[in-house]
């Protein structure tokens, strides 16, 4: 507007009226300041909108077996940690006995680990399809799986056969065994009530992944 009126030119002045002073008509003309602070009085603020994740944590039947079922796979992959425990504790024997048939099923192909890893993570982890709730349980499985790297390395590199390098080696298999017999239960368990279970150490490596 301010643009608009510079550029058109002035009607011609009469003699039949008085000469206007230019501080007068300038007096008499919005400041572009007034203009610009209505403006912004009148401007109404536009909404903000915060993008949202959907956080779909719950989960119905068949999402919780799918979940519950993927803690098996690194139970099983990781059995052989346990090699002292099971044989010193009864307990423990009886609650791995129903699980034979399916170790030795697991274990009779030595690439069928790396074949439900790849499964888990192609067919299941990244595809949208899958609810959040079955691709986070399923991660955490998947990256519980990949840590039982380190403790493989580590017998694999010492492997003491006597002494106190034993019983060390023993201590630590058996905590990776606990461990993972604690994460197959609550992760599981938790599951198959349709609550979602968050492992330590691998939760928060999961997320990452499930965005």
């Amino acid at each position: 507007m301010a643009i608009t009126n510079l550029l058109c030119a002035p009607s011609p002045l009469t003699f039949s009226h008085k000469p206007t002073s230019l501080f007068s008509l300038y007096l008499k003309k919005p400041s572009l300041l007034s203009l610009t602070t209505h403006s912004l009085k009148t401007r109404k603020p536009r909404p903000t909108t915060a993008a949202q994740s959907k956080g779909d944590d719950s989960a119905d039947a068949p999402d919780r077996l799918i979940s519950a079922v993927c803690y098996f796979y690194p139970f099983f992959d990781g059995i052989q940690y346990g090699k002292y425990v099971i044989t010193q504790f009864a307990p423990i024997q009886a609650l791995i006995q129903p699980l034979v048939p399916a170790i030795r099923a697991f274990k009779s192909f030595p690439f069928n680990g790396f074949l439900v890893f790849l499964t888990l993570y192609f067919v299941v982890v990244r595809n949208p399809n899958f609810s959040r709730y079955v691709r986070f349980n399923t991660m955490q499985a998947i990256v519980l799986d990949v840590l039982l790297i380190f403790p493989d390395l580590l017998e694999r590199s010492f492997n003491p056969r006597d002494g106190l390098g034993l019983d060390l080696m023993m201590s630590v298999d058996s905590t990776v065994f606990l461990y993972l017999l604690v994460c197959l239960i609550y992760g599981s368990s938790s599951c198959l009530f349709g609550q979602l279970p968050r492992l330590p150490i691998v939760a928060e490596a999961a997320d990452r992944q499930v965005l």
